[in-house]
Parts: structure tokens; sequence; C-alpha cells
């Protein structure tokens, strides 16, 4: 059967997949479009595995908390390339995997790509309609799902999706927008912890060797080496502890000043949050 240019643009209209492979998959299965289409998806699934041992660290981190803020999930998508991760088709997957997470309990990957979005559409499906138009590597890296009965889930995405966070706060019923600050806060700042407390003794005394080493390196007489020291742990405590750093709105106050002046009622609390930076290495 003669493959027509009107046979291929209707079935990239469909598909979104390159002119060529269009072609190619028409000829496959003798101008039947329906089967062509059937053809891309299942090329896409195998081409996936083909490219399983290509590193994929550009993508995007995708947030999504529910209207009534109790739930809220972070996901991160990963391809090979920014200007992949850039494209409508492949945030539009994204956001569709973040759907799926906010409405469903997963707890694996494979699990994700078993779900169904509301639209019907299976997510394994969607992958590899999107694999039929990308040459890259596409995966599902993480995801974390934040859930409170007492408290607020909040979100920020930051640098073009490049960095995400989630947060629950508990306290006052009006903390929106302090949940969205305190959220922009650990994008821009990477905290570690909440509170010192959080940091454990093996690192606090880590840190105050070092200090100690500097300063004595630094020819510094030996009874004021450990105030040196100390005021230098008092310094790091305020660049990795959440509460202690600078509000980036307000470089009068600190996030602890920022949260006790914040909303009504209770004061706000940060209960715990949890931050994706794209393409870092986890534990």
């Amino acid at each position: 059967m003669t493959i027509t240019s009107d046979m291929i643009k209707q079935l990239r209209e469909k598909t979104g997949a390159g002119m060529m492979d269009c072609k190619r998959a028409l000829e496959a299965v003798n101008g039947d479009i329906n089967a062509a289409i059937e053809h891309l998806r299942k090329k896409g699934a195998a081409v996936s595995q083909k490219r399983a041992d290509r590193s994929a660290k550009e993508g995007v981190i995708l947030t999504q908390v529910n209207a009534a803020g109790t739930r809220g999930v972070i996901v991160e998508v990963n391809c090979e390339t920014d200007f992949v991760g850039k494209s409508d088709d492949f945030v539009g997957f994204g956001e569709a995997v973040a759907e799926v997470i906010s409405h469903n309990t997963p707890s694996s990957v494979d699990e994700i790509l078993g779900l169904t979005t509301q639209k019907g559409k299976k997510i394994s499906d969607m992958m590899n309609d999107l694999l039929s138009k990308v040459s890259e590597k596409i995966e599902i890296r993480r995801f974390n799902i934040l859930e409170t009965k007492e408290g607020r889930i909040s979100a920020y995405t930051h640098l073009g999706n490049k960095i995400g966070v989630l947060i629950e706060l508990t306290g006052s019923s009006d903390s929106v927008q302090a949940g969205r600050d305190a959220a922009m806060q650990i994008a821009a700042m990477n905290p570690l912890v909440i509170n010192r407390d959080e940091i454990d003794k093996a690192t606090v005394d880590r840190e105050l060797e070092i200090y100690r080493t500097q300063a004595k390196n630094e020819g510094k007489p030996e009874q004021v080496v450990e105030k040196i020291a100390s005021g230098k742990l008092e310094k790091y405590y305020q660049e990795v502890v959440l509460l202690e750093q600078t509000f980036i709105k307000d470089s009068g106050k600190t996030m602890k000043e920022y949260l006790a002046e914040s909303g009504s009622g209770a004061p706000l609390q940060v209960r715990r949050f949890t931050r994706f930076h794209l393409g870092e290495e986890t534990k």
C-alpha cells in the first residue's frame, strides 16, 4: 500500500511523533492508522529499554496540594536534556504523574506506572507516547507525599521547576501565606533541619574541631580558640537551621520570628518539610 503524505500528517497529528517515525509505522502496518498508533506506543516501550543505561538528570520537580491543604505531593521526573525538560509534552506528562500520585497513595514508581489519570489515561501508556516523540530516556525518579490532620501543607517550586518544597505547618488556621513563605525560604536557603536540637552531637563536635583547628592555624591565642570556635558554630546554626536563618523577605527577622508573628491563633510551628533539587544525589 502506498503511504501518502496525508496519512503521515494524520498520524503525526494524533501522536506527535516525527514524520519519519510515522512513515515507518504506517509502512509496518500496511497503512492502518490505529495499528500505526499502537506500533508507535510499543516502539516507545522498546526504546525505553534501550535507553535504560543512559543518564537522565534534567527534567522537572512538580508539586501539588489539594484545596484543603491537607495533602501534598512532590515528584521528580527526569529526561536527558533541558530542551526536552521544558517542552509542553514533557511537563504535561509530569503534571499527570503528580495528579495520579495526588489521587492515590502509590508505594513505588512501578505502582505509579500502572495508575490511570482522571481522564482515563494510563501513566505507562503516556510514557510510551512521550518516548515515541523524543529520543531521550524518560524516568519517574522519586516522589513523596505529605498528609496532615492538624495543620496545613504548602508547596513552592523554584528556578523553573528545578527545586521543589513541601512543608507542613501546624498552629494557626491562617497559614497559607506563611506556608508559602516558609517553603520559599527552604527552596532558596536549603536548611538541613528545623531546630538545632535535630543536629546530632557527632556533627556538632566535628564542626567545633574544624573551627578550633582553623583558629590555631591562624595563630590565634589558645585562650580565645574556644570562643572563636563557639562563635563559628553559631554561624553554622544560622546557615543550616531553618528557624535560625534570616528570613529572605525581611533581613531584620529570623524565620522563627516571622512565623511567631504570622497568622492568628496559636503560634505557627514547622512540623516537617521535604526538598527536592533536580538531579541531586540521594542516599
